[in-house]
């Protein structure tokens, strides 16, 4: 009972850690880290500290500020605040995040995986070859094939008995959502099919012998023991998606109008199409925060398991 309480006592953000492994760690390994400590230094916060001093400036890529750039303070975090492209710009990164994303790429990849779990081989077989070649193609690729599927006389428009309609231009935002939930389904297919297999078939036997049936089971058994890999699948899904720039920039460069630029593409616009290299890093700053704080509730949210695991 004693090493259990001496156990508990130490917590690290409200998580129990064993005094046991704090007695192991040896200062040497500081010698071994250091190689990965160095590069993380060069390559991640020597970088992120110097975006941050350039979104206080008014450093601009040609003209007078290129060279001689001063500091500026917050004008330029005034300047996002009172910009209602950039609001704008920020609810179509929630929509594109969360409709093609954490929505979209979620709900099909692990309906996909059902179907792969219950469907014969060659069916499981063709359809996961034809979702996986989706996610292996460049992203380059995908974006020219959903420009021409778009496009007035393409494929889509002929579906919907509308030939004559760039649905690029009257639904863009729809059309780059369904191209980046297409290319991405793949993905959470494979995580999710991977998380399938870990179910115990014992659980899902019992809840059948006592009458539950298919829905009742994937609902309150086969989900719930889901949870923390949907969740880590959403968080992955979540930190691509809202970084996506290649797709919605050879489809639509922002447009029409703006009505595509989300924040990673509305940051390159104010950068190297306005040269306003100071604003353009403050967006880019504004756009960690979201994803930070997409982060931290999926982190909140797996919290549980974590505790359970200890």
């Amino acid at each position: 009972m004693t090493a259990v309480h001496d156990a508990s006592e130490l917590q690290f953000d409200g998580i129990p850690v064993d005094r046991a492994d704090i007695k192991k760690f040896k200062w040497s390994s500081i010698l071994w880290l250091s190689p990965a400590g160095i590069l993380v230094m060069a390559l991640f916060v020597l970088p992120t500290i110097y975006a941050l001093y350039i979104g206080f400036t008014n450093m601009q890529l040609l003209g007078p500020f290129a060279q001689h750039l001063s500091f500026t303070g917050l004008s330029n975090f005034d300047r996002m605040i009172h910009d209602p492209v950039f609001w704008s710009s920020v609810k179509m990164t929630l929509v594109f995040v969360i409709g093609s994303g954490i929505i979209a790429q979620t709900v099909l990849g692990f309906a996909l995986a059902l179907l792969g779990q219950r469907a014969k081989i060659s069916l499981r077989a063709t359809v996961g070859s034809i979702v996986i070649l989706a996610w292996v193609l460049p992203e380059i690729t995908v974006a020219f094939i959903w420009y021409a599927f778009g496009q007035a006389g393409g494929t889509l428009s002929e579906l919907i008995a509308r030939p004559g309609d760039d649905l690029l231009a009257t639904v863009p935002l729809l059309i780059v959502c369904v191209a980046n939930a297409w290319r991405g389904t793949a993905f959470s297919m494979l995580i999710l099919s991977a998380g399938l297999r870990n179910v115990p078939a014992e659980v899902d036997e019992a809840a059948q012998l006592e009458g539950a049936s298919y829905w009742q089971r994937l609902w309150r058994v086969t989900i719930p023991i889901m949870r923390s890999t949907i969740m880590v699948n959403m968080l992955l899904i979540t930190i691509g998606t809202i970084s996506d720039f290649t797709l919605i920039w050879a489809m639509t460069q922002g447009g029409p109008g703006n009505e595509t630029a989300i924040l990673p593409v509305y940051m390159y616009i104010q950068a190297f199409q306005f040269n306003d290299l100071g604003y353009g890093t403050a967006i880019a700053l504004a756009l960690i925060v979201v994803g930070a704080l997409l982060s931290i509730i999926y982190v909140r949210q797996l919290r549980p398991e974590l505790k359970k695991a200890q």
